[in-house]
């Protein structure tokens, strides 16, 4: 560990996105606390860096804040070989700039490479970290497959799927982004060093964290969150039907960004997930070919939407609006003020309409008005 060197070689992040980076450490065990299936994780790293003080400091809130307020970036360690980047710089990938996730990366790999990769297609390959001998080969070959064409493939160095992708990228010649639950610099499980030694050498391994934090139950979420958030399209390869497998699906559509999923075999639990966002309207992919046509799509300048929903009965439209606004099961659509059975029938008549499809826990989910049919 060194605390010299060259400002203009290493350190490329500004005093205000260190000090964020730093702020999740020190709340790294509060951050564990909150490490939950609800969404509440997401939503506490979306908040500024006060409000997230108060949210967790607890007694530390005025010492947190004091320190925050003294910070230095040369608090922070310095390791050779790993360099920073923050969002102000031109050079930072403008798919995380542009959904304000991760202001800092540091980044082991260098920040030429960063840049190069991140100014590809990306593709974020995720999935289950138990992944079935059939998950691990398609994971393998659809990322060959990307790498081959020139995307990169953007995954977490875990277990199971995202191990598989970014294994593949690199045998595929191509470009791989890892991203770690702790400092880039922290060592892996053993049996993860190889495949982390070689990203380093060919693609890239980044962290929110700085150098020297310890990985945690949280970081997980939160790494899935920017692999999901640096990507325009997300395979969702093989998935148990549980919000941490489904986690980075889930951050990929509330980001409006493009989902798929490789359809599994029927009898697997370890493809349940992967159908039930097939049902919701995820792009089906079966191969490398499928996902390019998706990022073509991606690249394609946006069509006019038909105007589907005033040709709608006003009945109709009033609980498809409903629940677009957030009342997406009967109950709350009857607290609403809605007959039963009048309520019952038009949700019927909207789902084979496809305006309509169930998501988890029998919630409604309003289908994008192009992806489903005309109503006349």
């Amino acid at each position: 560990m060194t605390t010299g060197g060259s400002e203009a070689a290493d350190r490329a992040a500004c005093a205000s996105c260190l000090r964020r980076s730093w702020l999740l450490a020190q709340l790294s065990g509060p951050l564990d606390c909150n490490c939950r299936a609800d969404g509440r994780l997401i939503d506490l790293l979306a908040l500024g860096d006060d409000e997230l003080m108060r949210a967790l400091a607890g007694r530390r809130l005025e010492e947190l804040r004091g320190r925050h307020a003294r910070f230095q970036p040369s608090e922070l360690a310095r390791v050779d070989g790993i360099a920073e980047i923050c969002r102000h710089d031109r050079g930072y990938p403008a798919a995380l700039r542009a959904v304000a996730i991760a202001p800092t990366l540091f980044a082991a790999g260098g920040l030429t490479r960063l840049v190069g990769l991140t100014a590809r297609p990306v593709v974020a390959i995720v999935g289950t970290g138990r992944a079935t001998d059939y998950g691990i080969e398609i994971a393998g070959t659809l990322a060959r497959g990307l790498a081959a064409s020139g995307v990169t493939v953007a995954g977490e160095l875990a277990d199971g799927i995202g191990q598989a992708g970014l294994a593949g990228a690199l045998e595929g010649g191509g470009g791989a982004v890892s991203v770690l639950g702790g400092g880039v610099d922290v060592a892996a499980p053993a049996r993860r060093r190889p495949l982390l030694a070689e990203i380093k050498r060919a693609g890239v391994a980044v962290s929110e964290l700085p150098c020297g934090t310890a990985p945690r139950r949280w970081c997980a979420a939160a790494g899935t969150r920017i692999v999901a958030a640096t990507a325009a399209v997300t395979v969702v390869v093989e998935a148990g039907d549980s919000a941490r497998e489904l986690a980075g699906a889930r951050v990929a559509q509330a980001l409006g960004r493009t989902v798929a999923a490789v359809p599994g075999r029927v009898s697997s639990r370890a493809s349940c997930g992967s159908h039930a966002l097939l049902r919701e309207g995820a792009q089906l992919v079966s191969g490398a070919a499928d996902v390019l046509e998706l990022l073509c799509d991606c690249g394609r300048p946006a069509q006019a939407p038909r105007d589907v929903r005033p040709q709608l009965e006003p009945r109709l439209r009033t609980v498809l609006e409903n629940v677009g606004a957030g009342m997406d099961t009967p109950q709350k659509l009857i607290g609403d003020g809605a007959e039963p059975g009048a309520l019952l029938q038009a949700l019927s008549e909207l789902e084979l309409m496809g305006l309509l499809a169930r998501g988890d826990g029998g919630r409604y989910v309003a289908r994008n008005a192009l992806d489903a049919p005309a109503v006349r």
